[in-house]
This record gives structure tokens, C-alpha cells and sequence, in this order.
């Protein structure tokens, strides 16, 4: 397959893929349990076959793959080297990568990290990352900007299942919340590609297991309206199912973006079993459609 191309937005793309592989995400995570748990050693060498071992199993076989930036940057400039390794080849096998950085940041500074995974002249461009909006959301306008221009995505945080993430996103606001700022503000960035009949380029990371959080906030409309593509960590292993995902999202679920990495990272090391655990999920969240 060719290199995903960064040539239609973001959301144009993401959409074609879930057409195409239906909408689970499935996480590299190589932290040290499951390392371990492949009979692997816990080196760069053992994260670096557990690595690649995954992009043999999921490259083209699902619309998005997240890899988790810390659990390779801890190797130092071999895991920077390994990530981009991991970003190139699974673009080459036509899967979009959603790189989990989770940066925020201002000025110059919110610049470079834009530049560093979303610029034309960065060593290994993903097609989206995810940002941490609370320095402000317009702090993040650098980055919010160049994925537009570059034809890529960022996922921004807004509705965690963490239990310390409600104390700051279901804060109040002149608008209403965080939460609600942050959704208002992505649907203002994502009109133009409404417009178009597109996906947003800028999405939102909310948990698959947030109950009843968007009634609480009176945001079940708004995200509807919102045409953001909605990265929904915690299915699976997390406690995250079909039916809790359509009663969390509701009207907005074609956009959901259901993400799970132990519940087929368990499956490995083997290639075949893991291909069998992903083809598990696919089969599974495709009732989401």
C-alpha cells in the first residue's frame, strides 16, 4: 500500500478509513508489564521487537494505530529513532497514526512541538497527536493551525475517565464548563470542514467510560454539532463496551473512535494471535456503525 497522504484533511481521511476498517484504534503501549508478560526483556532491544511486532499485526488492518510516545522515549534517542521507525512503516501499510503526546504548551514553545510531529519538515510526521489544552485552549493555536495546513489531526483533551480529571474539566466557566469551552472552541476550528461535508480536523479525547459526564455538562448536543472525531480511550480491558459507548455518545457515535490496547496487546507475541485478537475487535466495534 502507498503512505497515507496527508494531501485531504485529516477528517476527510480518518472518515475513509473507518468506511474502510471500521473505527477501532488499537495501542502500542510497550510498558514494562507487557513487555515482560511476551517473555521479553525490558531493553530497548525487547521494545524494540514487541514494536515491530505490532506493526506487522495491525499495519493495514485497522484505520488507526496510537502509539504511546513515553513508553519509546525512554530509551533516550533509540526510542525517538524507534517511534518514527513504528510511525513510518505503518503509514507505508496505509494505517493512520494517532501518536499519544499529549503536549501543551505556549508561544514558541507550543510551536516547536507542533513542528516536532506535525510539520512538513519533521522527521517522521504523524497523522495526528494528542494535545493537552490546559494552559488554555488557544495556547494551543500553533499546533491547532499547522495540523490544518498540513492536512493532519490533533486530538485534544476534554473528558477524561481519570477520577482527578472532573475537578478540572467539569469546572465552571462563564460558558459553563472547561469541558464546554474546550467543545465550542474545536467546533469553531472545525466549521470550514463542516462546510465541506467533512470530519474536523481537530478531535477530542474523551473516555469510553465517562458516564454520564456529557448530560451532567449538557453537552450531549454540542459534541453532536461539534463534527469532531472523538478518540474514546478504556475499551476493553477498561471496562469500556459496545452498549456503554452508544449510551456515553449517543447521536455523535459515528464519530467515535473506540481505543484498546491490552485487551489485544495480551495476545502477543505471536503475529497470528494478535491479527486474530484484532480481528476480534474490529468485528466487535463494528456494531458501532
Amino acid at each position: 500500500m502507498t503512505t497515507t497522504s496527508p494531501e485531504a484533511g485529516f477528517g476527510a481521511r480518518l472518515k475513509a478509513a473507518h468506511e474502510r476498517f471500521g473505527p477501532a484504534c488499537v495501542g502500542i503501549d510497550p510498558h514494562r508489564g507487557l513487555v515482560e508478560a511476551w517473555g521479553l526483556p525490558y531493553s530497548y532491544e525487547g521494545v524494540e521487537r514487541f514494536a515491530l511486532t505490532c506493526v506487522e499485526a495491525f499495519g493495514g488492518r485497522v484505520a488507526s494505530v496510537k502509539p504511546q510516545s513515553a513508553f519509546f522515549e525512554v530509551f533516550g534517542s533509540r526510542g525517538v529513532a524507534l517511534l518514527e521507525r513504528v510511525t513510518k512503516e505503518l503509514r507505508e501499510a496505509g494505517t493512520l497514526v494517532v501518536l499519544d503526546v499529549k503536549r501543551g504548551d505556549i508561544g514558541t514553545t507550543m510551536t516547536a512541538y507542533g513542528e516536532a510531529f506535525l510539520g512538513k519538515d519533521a522527521p517522521e510526521p504523524a497523522d495526528a497527536i494528542t494535545l493537552s489544552p490546559y494552559l488554555g485552549y488557544e495556547s494551543l493555536r500553533p499546533a491547532l493551525d499547522l495540523a490544518r495546513d498540513t492536512g493532519r489531526g490533533v486530538f485534544v483533551l476534554a473528558l477524561t475517565s481519570n477520577a482527578e480529571g472532573a475537578g478540572v474539566q467539569h469546572a465552571s466557566t462563564p460558558g459553563g464548563s472547561v469541558a464546554g469551552d474546550i467543545v465550542a472552541a474545536a467546533t469553531r476550528d472545525n466549521a470550514e470542514a463542516a462546510g465541506r461535508g467533512e470530519w474536523g480536523h481537530v478531535g477530542f479525547v474523551m473516555g469510553a467510560t465517562i458516564g454520564s459526564a456529557l448530560d451532567d455538562l449538557g453537552l450531549r448536543d454540542a459534541l453532536a454539532a461539534s463534527n469532531a472525531p472523538v478518540l474514546a480511550p478504556g475499551f476493553g480491558a477498561q471496562g469500556g463496551t459496545v452498549e456503554t459507548i452508544k449510551e456515553v455518545f449517543g447521536a455523535s457515535v459515528e464519530r467515535v473512535i473506540p481505543t484498546t490496547s491490552r485487551d489485544v496487546l495480551k495476545a502477543g507475541p505471536d503475529v497470528s494471535s494478535l491479527i486474530e485478537a484484532v480481528e476480534r475487535t474490529r468485528e466487535s466495534v463494528a456494531r458501532l456503525a
